[in-house]
C-alpha cells in the first residue's frame, strides 16, 4: 500500500511538473543578413511578432578591419532587451574576409519598438549609415 501512495505522488508530481513547462516556452527567431544581401540594398527590415521571453537572433555581416561597425538604438524602452553581443572571425586564412555580428535581444514587455541597426564608421566625418537594418518588434 505504501508503495502504492508513493508511485501515485510520484506520477502526480511528474504530471504537474510537465504541465508547468509546457507554459514555460519561447522561440528564438534566427534572422542573418549575409553582405551580399546588402550589396543589393544598402537598407533591409523585418517584422517580428513576439511574446514575453522569446528572443531574436540577429546575424549580420560585418567587417572591422575596413573601420566600420554596428551600433543599434531602440525605439521605445523596455519593450526588448539586449541580452548579448558577439563577433565570430571569418574563416581562418581569409585575412580581411568579413565575419559576423551576433545580437541577441529579448522580449521584456509588451508594446512595440524597432531595433534600428546602423552600420558605420563611428568616428567623425566617418561614413554613417553605409548599410541600415530594421527590425519592427510586436511583443504580444
Amino acid at each position: 500500500m505504501k508503495m502504492f501512495k508513493r508511485s501515485i505522488l510520484i506520477f502526480v508530481v511528474c504530471v504537474v511538473m510537465l504541465s508547468l513547462s509546457s507554459c514555460v516556452t519561447s522561440n528564438d527567431y534566427n534572422i542573418e543578413i549575409s553582405c551580399d544581401q546588402f550589396t543589393e540594398s544598402n537598407h533591409c527590415s523585418s517584422d517580428v511578432l513576439m511574446e514575453v521571453g522569446d528572443k531574436i537572433i540577429l546575424t549580420l555581416c560585418s567587417n572591422p578591419s575596413t573601420g566600420f561597425s554596428w551600433e543599434y538604438e531602440v525605439t521605445t524602452a523596455n519593450v526588448v532587451k539586449e541580452e548579448g553581443h558577439d563577433f565570430e572571425e571569418p574563416e581562418e586564412g581569409l585575412v580581411g574576409a568579413p565575419g559576423k555580428e551576433l545580437w541577441t535581444f529579448e522580449a521584456v514587455e509588451r508594446g512595440n519598438t524597432e531595433i534600428q541597426m546602423e552600420y558605420s564608421r563611428p568616428w567623425e566625418g566617418g561614413t554613417k549609415a553605409e548599410w541600415t537594418y530594421i527590425i519592427k518588434v510586436t511583443v504580444e
